[in-house]
């Protein structure tokens, strides 16, 4: 797997993007499985802070809860700069596909 940086100009629809919010990891991990059972496709995201939460759900995902009927496809990541306080804000986006 190759890290790709993310390009302003790329979009992922909406209908298979997943917003990783600042709560538990495992009930980030449930919500993720009920909306790929539905897609067989889903594009976690993260900015800043969140990106390890990420990480850990995608490995969740992946290694426990689909072991074997799951894959990640990409990770894109890429920084931005605030344009109010110039502040460099990370973040990612992890593709994972089921089987």
């Amino acid at each position: 797997m190759e890290l790709q940086e993310i390009k302003q100009s790329e979009s992922i629809p909406d209908k298979d993007s997943f917003w990783i919010k600042d709560e538990s990891v495992m009930k980030g991990a449930l919500d993720v499985i009920t909306e790929i059972s539905a897609t067989n496709r889903i594009v976690l995201k993260a900015n800043g802070d969140l990106i390890p939460n990420a990480v850990a759900v995608a490995n969740i995902v992946t290694e426990n809860m689909l072991k074997g009927n799951s894959s990640i496809q990409d990770i894109k990541l890429d920084s931005v700069i605030s344009e109010e306080d110039g502040q460099m804000t990370s973040n990612i986006q992890i593709t994972i596909l089921k089987d």
